[in-house]
Formats: structure tokens, C-alpha cells, sequence
């Protein structure tokens, strides 16, 4: 013998509500259907689910039974159709997003914290990566987008790459550091002083030779390499060390006053931070809904991070008429 699934959810509707009149509409149905589906049930078991003449209908204990399992069933199906309705709303789902550490760790884990507020039903995982593990990570579907510098260039042609904000670098160090209470800085007194080495296959390990190479600087003393952005930061504030940074990540420790941005004029990079996707993603309203997010996040930092540079005193060089603000 078998029982039909949806013939126990009909059982429980007209338990439910008392009447088949009633259930038929709660199910969007015909009473003449629910009846027959009744009818059909009984004749299976071979016993009454109902008692004769009640009104509103009392279930038999073999329908009370029986109905039970098809309130289980009509939960599910009522479940199935909220996660449905969450689902396509963006309100429910999960979000996969890779990205550069240090700027990941500053800048965009305070993004997701903000997004979470609003939409708690969201999970987000984050992981790591440079620019060519983004890309296969992208490619090979373990992650939904990537937040990394350029990519414009050598993109896939099934990804694509919207930029939000210019990469700026700069010189920082301890806040207590000498170069910070020095007038008049020039570009020897930086060859005065230990650094700290880019983490390797960062843009910023290019961006520090090209600093040195444009300077007319052949090397610096590197005397720490490896450490993760906490790490560099305590490194930092335990010493008169010197390291390139984002200018987004050393503006996220502005209120911190641990460390301090030289403000000695520097090459800066041709590229920019943004969001890297396919061109053709599977459907996620909950990931579509994070880049939305991004977007506005991204276009705050960037006016805020215009007001701060413009608050830094910089000492004039020949790079000072490329500053407009930026990462």
C-alpha cells in the first residue's frame, strides 16, 4: 500500500481548518477534489479518518495519526517556499568573496560587518588571496567575486572588473617615529631607517622597487618580512621601521594613533581597487544585493579618504600633482 504524499497534506488541511470546504480553500483547491482525495485516502487504509457526523470534522485517531505526518509535510512545503521567497529577495543566501589581505583585513571586513547588520540572514565567507589566485578561484566557482587591485587588463574574457577606487600608496610608520616631527623630509632620510617587505606576490612588492628605482634609491634595509597586518602593525609601533602600505589600509587605523603616514611625496601605482566577477554568474540575488553594498561602502571610503589626505601636509616633489585621492 501506498500513501501519496500530497493526499496526507490535504488530510491535515481539513484537520487543520475543521471542514474540507475550509481546507480546499486554504489549499487553493476545489472542495470536490479535497473530498475525493478524502474519499481515495479512506478507501486505502481501509479505515475511517474522520468521525461520522461531527462538525467542525474530528479526526479518527488513525486520521489524527496520519495527519500529523501530513502537517510535517505541509511545513516542509511551506518552509521550502519562504527559503524560496528569501532566496529570490536577496534577504537569504551566501556570498563567497575573496580579496588582497591587508585590504581585506582593514578595509572590507568592516564592509561585511555593516552589510550583516542590515541582513543577518546573509552568510558571508571570506578568504585570501593575490590576484592570480582570485582569478582561479573565480574561474573554478570557489568563490562569487573578488575585491583586488586592476585586473583590467588581463581579464579573462568571461570575467569582468568594475573599479571603485584609486590605488594610492604611502610611507608609514609608528606614530611615535622621527620622520613624522621632521621638517623640511627628504628622500635620503628614508634610507636611515629598517623596512618591512611587502607580503610576497602583493602589487605592492612591484610598487616598492618602483618607488626605489624612480627615487634613484638602488636598496633599503629590509629587516621584517611575512607578517600579517596585525603583525606588521604591532612591528611597526614596536620600532622605527618603514613600510609601504595602502593608503585605504593605513586611513582604517587613523583613530587607533598607533600608526603614522610620512608624508614624503612617492610614486604612485596605475591601477585600482574594485570588483571582480564572471560575466556571467550563476543566479544569487544575496550576491548581487553585497556588490550593491560595496558600491556605496567604496564610494564613502573614497570621500573620506579625499578629506583626509587633503588634511596631510605633504612635502612637495614631482609626484604631488598626481594626488586626487584614493586607495
Amino acid at each position: 500500500m501506498k500513501i501519496v504524499e500530497h493526499h496526507l497534506v490535504q488530510l491535515a488541511a481539513v484537520i487543520e481548518t475543521g471542514g474540507v470546504t475550509e481546507a480546499a480553500a486554504m489549499l487553493g483547491m476545489t472542495q470536490s477534489a479535497v473530498s475525493r482525495t478524502i474519499s481515495i485516502l479512506e478507501k486505502r487504509v481501509g479505515e475511517p479518518l474522520f468521525v461520522s457526523g461531527r462538525r467542525p470534522m474530528q479526526p479518527t485517531p488513525l486520521g489524527e495519526q496520519l495527519g500529523l505526518q501530513g502537517k510535517a509535510i505541509l511545513a516542509s512545503s511551506r518552509k521550502a517556499m519562504e527559503i524560496i521567497r528569501s532566496f529570490k529577495s536577496g534577504s537569504f543566501g551566501q556570498v563567497r568573496i575573496g580579496g588582497v589581505p591587508f585590504f581585506m583585513d582593514a578595509v572590507v571586513s568592516l564592509m561585511i560587518a555593516s552589510f550583516q547588520r542590515d541582513e543577518p540572514g546573509i552568510m558571508v565567507h571570506q578568504s585570501y588571496g593575490n590576484y592570480q589566485d582570485l582569478v582561479s578561484e573565480l574561474e573554478s566557482g570557489q568563490i562569487d567575486l573578488a575585491v583586488t587591485p586592476s585586473g583590467s587588463s588581463d581579464l579573462r574574457v568571461d570575467q569582468q572588473f568594475e573599479p571603485l577606487l584609486p590605488a594610492r600608496n604611502v610611507l608609514a610608520c609608528g606614530a611615535g617615529h622621527p620622520l613624522v616631527r621632521k621638517r623640511n623630509l627628504a628622500i635620503d632620510d628614508i634610507l636611515n631607517y629598517p623596512w618591512v617587505a611587502p607580503l610576497p606576490g602583493s602589487p605592492l612588492v612591484l610598487d616598492l622597487h618602483n618607488i626605489l628605482l624612480t627615487l634613484g634609491i638602488e636598496e633599503v634595509s629590509i629587516r621584517y618580512a611575512g607578517g600579517s597586518l596585525l603583525s606588521v602593525m604591532n612591528y611597526l609601533t614596536g620600532t622605527d621601521a618603514l613600510a609601504i602600505l595602502p593608503l585605504s589600509v593605513a586611513h582604517s587605523f587613523r583613530r587607533e594613533n598607533r600608526i603614522s603616514v610620512i608624508p614624503l611625496d612617492i610614486p604612485q601605482p596605475e591601477r585600482a581597487l574594485g570588483i571582480m566577477t564572471k560575466k556571467k554568474p550563476y543566479s544569487n540575488p544575496a550576491g548581487r544585493k553585497f556588490i550593491g553594498h560595496l558600491r556605496r561602502e567604496f564610494s564613502e571610503l573614497r570621500r573620506a579618504i579625499e578629506k583626509h589626505e587633503q588634511a596631510i601636509h605633504w612635502a612637495h616633489g614631482p609626484f604631488m600633482a598626481e594626488r586626487k585621492g584614493g586607495a
